[in-house]
């Protein structure tokens, strides 16, 4: 499956750009945001790729920031959602407001995007609320926790994936880092785990 893409941009509008990669041109569904943060055409781009593969196509979805990557392929496991509407709601909610309106049941929020009807816009909180990581704050506002680090992200993954509870990893990640367990993945997973109840 293709995860990333770097190449030359060689054309772009608000929902596609495509991409020259040693001579191959890439056509690549992209969200509102990731448009915004793309370069001139003729520039290096860099995208992170969901590959998506049906019966009939073979579909690429490209996005500027592993967040928006990870929240796509979030919004594409809820039932009735499938990849373009995860698009459309991506282009209509940036992914740190997205985050913030999922999971605090903000439901005439979400069915402002279009495409979201109120069922759609329950299911996204019923389903996502506990498994979305909370943005950090940009704007002075204290985070509801600390912000995670990127070997905090994998050992939670890692945690959620044996099936644990997102509550339950989270606060066994903060009693490990607490308890000493430092800076690389292996030990903080394996500390972790000894917290998890």
């Amino acid at each position: 499956m293709i995860a990333l893409l770097r190449g030359t941009l060689l054309e772009k509008s608000p929902n596609q750009a495509i991409v020259d990669v040693a001579g191959v041109g890439y056509d690549v569904t992209i969200p509102v945001s990731t448009y915004s943060a793309l370069p001139n055409p003729g520039a290096e781009v860099r995208l992170r790729i969901h590959t998506h593969v049906r019966e009939d196509a073979i579909a690429l979805f490209g996005f500027n920031s592993a967040e928006e990557k990870q929240v796509f392929e979030k919004l594409i496991g809820v039932s009735g959602i499938g990849p373009k509407l995860a698009i459309t709601i991506l282009s209509g909610l940036a992914a740190p407001d997205l985050i913030r309106a999922i999971r605090n049941s903000e439901i005439e929020r979400l069915v402002r995007i279009p495409g979201v009807g109120k069922k759609t816009a329950e299911r996204m909180v019923l389903e996502l609320k506990d498994k979305l990581i909370a943005p950090a704050a940009a704007d002075g506002a204290t985070p509801e926790q600390p912000a995670l680090s990127e070997i905090d992200r994998d050992v939670l993954s890692a945690l959620l994936n044996l099936g644990c509870a997102r509550p339950v990893a989270e606060s066994a990640i903060r009693r490990a880092r607490a308890a000493g367990a430092g800076e690389d993945f292996e030990p903080l997973f394996r500390r972790a785990l000894e917290f998890v109840r």
